[in-house]
């Protein structure tokens, strides 16, 4: 039997992105605004429409740069370039009420980034500190009638917390906190990071001697800062190790 694809309903994929930032000691993400319907108004994770002539991750990638002025894995406008990653798949029926739509949600982490400027249809951008985004979330998304409104337009907000506990739970054993780190940082700095990205405060002494005897973990550079204030510190960058044995294990909250 010839294929006929008027016989199958029409739908859409997407991408949406979890991009995650540390700003002012805070585990912040991305959010836009969106600029027309559905969910005018609201705050949404950045994403859009996959194109015909590109895959998933090149979608992804031109979101992010479009969104935030990041390369994937690279330097752009001065600033390093990000960490992307496939997050998970998210396909509920009702989830946009426009047709029938799939997003592959990616997750995206880089240090401290400066104020958005809003692209594409949004109408403003700004960061907002997940605990503040998760807290107010409803997570069970408005359906096609309106009976909830979400504080996220669509399922953005379980989508949000789905790359926050990503994040949070591999950084325990992989180097990925360095990633939101500039190229050469302070231990200091990097248990800024594991502080903010999991809210807890951490043992000064501890946390260095764990990175600091973690092999591949940190290199030193040889260099020192006094831009934390104080007595200068030693400078490193991540180490080729992809895994950390022994993890460093989130404490109990």
């Amino acid at each position: 039997m010839p294929y006929d694809p008027s016989a199958f309903p029409p739908f859409a994929v997407t991408v949406d992105l979890v991009v995650l930032t540390v700003r002012r000691d805070a585990l912040c993400a991305l959010v836009v605004r969106r600029g027309e319907e559905p969910y005018e108004g609201q705050w949404a994770l950045p994403g859009g429409f996959v194109r015909a002539d590109e895959d998933l991750s090149r979608a992804a990638a031109r979101e992010l740069q479009e969104e935030t002025g990041l390369r994937a894995h690279e330097t752009a406008g001065g600033f390093p370039g990000a960490h992307l990653e496939q997050l998970a798949t998210y396909g509920a029926p009702d989830r946009d009420p426009r047709m029938r739509v799939v997003s592959v949600a990616h997750l995206a982490l880089a240090p401290d980034l400066p104020s958005p400027t809003p692209g594409g249809d949004a109408q403003g951008a700004r960061w907002a500190p997940v605990d503040d985004l998760l807290g107010a979330t409803d997570t069970s998304h408005r359906n096609a009638g309106g009976a909830h409104k979400a504080s996220l337009a669509f399922d953005h907000g379980r989508i949000l917390a789905a790359g926050v506990e990503r994040a949070r739970s591999k950084i325990e054993y992989s180097s990925l906190a360095t990633a939101f780190c500039p190229p050469e940082f302070t231990v200091g700095e990097l248990r800024r990071v594991y502080e903010a990205v999991w809210g807890v405060v951490l043992d000064p002494r501890n946390f260095h001697r764990k990175v600091t005897g973690t092999p591949g973990f940190l290199v030193p550079t040889g260099g020192t800062t006094t831009r934390q204030g104080g007595r200068p510190a030693q400078l490193f960058r991540a180490g080729g190790a992809n895994l950390l044995n022994p993890p460093m294990l989130r404490p109990e909250v």
